[in-house]
């Protein structure tokens, strides 16, 4: 006799096992009808499983965050089911939910094409209109596998074959089609929403280049047309916003095939890496950071004694010289430990906030590489914090007011927290994580941070805070971190005197901001879709001609500029006005002051901004003054190359 208790905390009981279908037809008719899956103890079931036990229980609808990753799970078997029915020679393998949609693998030896793929979605719209219940079934492991080589499906045989002996084997059938799967599902084909399929790439088996390259078919799925149609639009966006495509017009940077994974910046990409750094130099050195530079190789055996070499060894690239293996360093934690023990310290030297601007190499796959974004040179905006344990909750907070206001000076003005705890593969014990988790969750409360659980995500050494920005076009980026380590001291044996004249061991707070600043800028340039603020913009303003007798006089106002600290280009060309603005807001140049004859007599200049059709006539000294003031920036920095708290003027442009 089952207990079912509802979140409203009434309770619901039965004389026999219920299923979650039954449980909402007799709660009401228009639940039974919205009911998509049940949540049972926190886990999803699909509503024809019974329940024969007292349990908490909620019923998801489309509305429920929780429906649409079993939403887009079930669309992925939509298209498997459709792929056969079209091609029956195809053997499916496997089809997972990912964000904003889903992918299936196939193994067919024609490749499919964008034709095919209208093909498919209309028979999956069929399928939909069939309504087909949805069944549960569990199997015999060795007939499960007989079955599927019977239908030459030896993928699914393979994949059915590596599940450990102690779960049990489900399939789920709707119509002629059946595939194996955890679950949960809908109820029928019809319970599915909106769906588009995508495009076409490739895939090897098992992710092993040396296995068979599959066809992987992607597509998303919504719980409604608004929805879909929403992300669409949205998607269209983001082509538009690329930063690989602006990076060529703006010319900022490019990759090619000879240095896999990294980036060759143009002078005027960096030039905005170095306004970044410069800023990001000056807030860490604001907020009582000193700054160091540790080796990019290190011989094998600090990499062992670390840990990483057990537990990052597969990203680490490395080299041999007289006998030794020396590794390209991923990461600079293992560096800033050496500079620590180097001296005694004292409590009195806590914190200790050591910073670096890190050049690492991992090796990313070739396949999960993506413009500046996901490469495998990279820079950190790296630092450690070697505090006490009793400092941790303030320098929590300290890092994260830090971070929340330069995240406003980049544009981006929230973020959303997400709580990494232990992963499978860690170094340390569970006592030593317990106390690491429960001193984080506790700087946390302090400093008034609310967070989301995100379970096994931690770093090998420790727990950690993920800080994730949503850009203009609402999509989220991961990039800041704070994590918590009393691994890496005691690994390495870095320890102060404290105020008992004992040796006592560190605390080691790993955090960054930007994260690295290649994947940042790429998310930068996105988010302004390359209209950068003027602060940031590599060429801040172009003095382009109108016609050539008034070459004379723009030379003399790009000079004006320049000696008020703007980053300036004179385009002298014999080409039309219009033709001059047109090719410089291609290059997402902010301000273009265009002169001629009459601005030559007047002393003044036409200023046009960036994506507006009307232009303002300025005095020269107006003009020069008023841009001067808005590339001071955030925090009232000066102008790039004007001479700041004792600097020395170095005006520079990009002719």
């Amino acid at each position: 006799m089952p207990r079912l208790t509802l979140p409203d905390g009434s309770v619901r009981a039965f004389e026999h096992a219920v299923t979650g279908a039954e449980l909402a037809a007799a709660i009401g008719p228009g639940l039974a009808k919205a009911a998509l899956v049940i949540e049972v103890d926190g886990a999803l079931w699909d509503l024809s499983r019974p329940i024969e036990q007292d349990a908490r229980v909620r019923l998801i609808t489309a509305k429920d965050a929780e429906a649409l990753e079993v939403i887009r799970h079930d669309t992925a078997h939509l298209m498997a089911e459709a792929v056969k029915e079209l091609y029956p020679d195809t053997q499916v393998t496997i089809g997972p939910a990912i964000e904003d949609g889903f992918y299936y693998d196939f193994s067919r030896k024609t490749p499919f094409t964008p034709e095919d793929l209208a093909i498919i979605e209309a028979r999956m719209k069929e399928i939909v209109a069939r309504n087909e219940p949805i069944v549960r079934e569990v199997w015999d492991r060795s007939e499960a596998v007989n079955f599927f080589k019977g239908l030459g499906e030896h993928y699914k045989a393979q994949i059915i074959e590596a599940i450990p002996s102690n779960e049990p084997i489900t399939l789920y059938r709707q119509g002629t089609f059946i595939d194996l799967c955890r679950g949960p599902h809908l109820p029928s084909t019809g319970k599915v929403g909106a769906f588009k399929l995508l495009k076409v790439a490739g895939a090897y088996w098992r992710g092993d280049s040396k296995n068979e390259m599959l066809q992987r078919i992607y597509g998303t799925a919504w719980a409604n047309e608004a929805d879909l149609k929403a992300y669409l639009t949205r998607i269209e966006e983001a082509e538009k916003r690329d930063h690989r495509r602006l990076g060529r017009e703006m010319e900022l940077f490019h990759v090619q095939e000879e240095a896999v994974g990294m980036v060759f910046w143009h002078p005027k990409g960096w030039t905005l890496y170095r306004v970044i750094e410069s800023y990001m130099r000056r807030r860490l050195e604001a907020a009582g950071y000193v700054e160091v530079r540790t080796p990019m190789l290190i011989d094998r055996s600090l990499w062992e004694a670390s840990g990483h070499w057990e537990k990052f060894r597969e990203h680490m690239f490395t080299s041999e010289a007289e006998e030794r293996v020396l590794a390209l360093k991923p990461m600079n934690c293992p560096g800033h430990v050496q500079i620590f023990r180097h001296g005694l310290k004292s409590y009195r030297d806590l914190p200790l906030r050591m910073a670096e601007f890190g050049s690492c190499h991992r090796a990313e796959p070739s396949g999960a590489l993506h413009g500046i974004m996901r490469v495998r040179g990279f820079t950190q905006d790296d630092a450690h914090i070697f505090c006490s344990t009793e400092q941790i909750t303030e320098e929590t907070r300290a890092f994260c007011d830090l971070l929340g206001s330069i995240y406003r000076d980049f544009g981006f003005p929230e973020f959303r927290v997400r709580f990494s705890d232990r992963p499978k593969v860690r170094a340390g014990a569970d006592e030593v994580w317990d106390r690491a988790e429960g001193a984080l969750k506790d700087a946390c409360k302090a400093a008034g941070l609310d967070f989301v659980l995100n379970p096994g995500e931690g770093a090998f050494y420790g727990p950690k805070l993920e800080f994730v920005l949503r850009d203009a076009i609402g999509r989220d980026w991961q990039c800041g971190t704070l994590q918590v380590d009393f691994v890496l001291p005691e690994r390495l044996d870095a320890s102060y005197i404290g105020e008992d004249g004992q040796r006592h061991r560190p605390v080691m707070l790993h955090r960054a901001i930007l994260g690295s600043l290649e994947r940042f800028i790429g998310i930068l340039i996105e988010n302004h879709a390359g209209r950068l603020p003027l602060w940031l913009a590599p060429v801040q303003v172009v003095v382009a001609t109108i016609t050539n007798d008034s070459d004379g006089y723009a030379v003399s106002v790009a000079d004006r500029l320049k000696a008020a600290g703007l980053r300036v280009e004179l385009d002298l060309r014999s080409e039309k006005i219009g033709y001059k603005v047109r090719e410089h807001s291609t290059a997402k140049v902010p301000v273009i002051l265009a002169v001629g004859r009459r601005e030559a007599e007047t002393g003044s200049v036409a200023l046009r901004r960036l994506g507006s059709q009307s232009q303002e006539a300025l005095a020269l000294n107006q003009a020069v003054d008023r841009l001067r003031a808005e590339a001071e920036g955030p925090l009232g920095l000066a102008p790039s190359g004007v001479a700041s708290e004792g600097g020395a003027v170095a005006a520079s442009s990009a002719q």
